[in-house]
């Protein structure tokens, strides 16, 4: 069931200190929890406020980018609630994921066992260590991109959210080929939430880890943002805004593309240049 990610309001316009009144939309965030089931033990993971669709996606790709299910065969059966003492709305905002192994994860080191938010996420929640420890390294090289591909990208991206062109309120995440091909785009009032909805999307499907793939987020880049398109193997990873100090370091240091800040025919490129298919000169 896809739930909807706008709702009409009446708002009040003022222009020249004269006012109206006309219809608008709003954008959906309400909360979701995440609860893993296995062996006939169930633990509530997280709660994350999120704009409704796409949440078996969205639980799916949580469950991956945290580091607590390998591949989608981890996966038995991702369900809303069916608890009867729920009303009918509520039911939808729990997400159960049945897990094929005897015990539920182990909760005790995961660190966002608790509420999160829907922008940015946990600063400093794992450092490079706890990513190597799960297995994370250094990227293959390729593949390449022309930069007239890349300044392409945030007019495909724009075009591709419906709900942000009624609502003005939301981020997305689209995932390209490097001809600059849209493969598919996710909306939600969180950058990561949208993230998410697409690794999400991508392992139901069976496509990671995302070699091939090119990333392209609304907004700026945060360590959380380029440290999940690393955890599905994404080599490049673009953003409209700007990137942080974190995500940089990051991206480095496991061998990634990160873009910034693509403006018309400009754009920065903060690590991994090599990937881009073009003359480089110096000013």
């Amino acid at each position: 069931m896809t739930r909807r990610g706008a709702q009409r309001t009446i708002v009040w316009t003022f222009e020249d200190a004269v006012g109206r009144s006309r219809r608008d939309e709003l954008a959906v965030e309400e909360p979701l929890e995440f609860r893993v089931r296995a062996g006939g033990a169930q633990r509530s993971l997280a709660i994350t406020m999120r704009t409704p669709g796409n949440d078996f996606e969205l639980a799916a790709g949580f469950l991956f980018s945290e580091g607590l299910i390998a591949d989608r065969h981890a996966i038995a059966q991702i369900a809303y609630c069916v608890d009867p003492r729920l009303d009918g709305e509520q039911r939808y905002n729990i997400v159960q994921v049945v897990l094929r192994q005897d015990d539920v994860p182990d909760l005790a080191t995961f660190t966002r066992h608790f509420t999160v938010g829907s922008a940015c996420g946990v600063c400093g929640r794992a450092g490079l260590d706890t990513l190597r420890g799960r297995g994370c390294t250094p990227l293959a090289p390729g593949p390449s991109i022309r930069p007239e591909v890349i300044t392409a990208l945030p007019q495909q991206l724009h075009a591709a959210q419906g709900l942000f062109s009624r609502t003005g309120g939301l981020h997305a995440a689209a995932l390209f080929d490097p001809a600059g091909a849209l493969l598919a785009s996710r909306e939600d009032i969180g950058r990561h939430n949208a993230l998410d909805k697409l690794i999400g999307w991508a392992l139901l499907e069976g496509r990671l880890p995302l070699t091939n793939g090119v990333l392209l987020v609304s907004g700026r880049a945060s360590y959380e943002i380029v440290q999940k398109a690393l955890v599905a193997g994404i080599p490049i990873v673009c953003a409209v805004s700007a990137p942080s100090s974190l995500a940089v370091h990051l991206a480095r240091e496991f061998g990634m593309t990160l873009i910034g800040f693509i403006r018309g025919a400009r754009f920065n490129v903060y690590a991994g240049v090599e990937r881009v298919d073009a003359t480089s000169g110096s000013s």
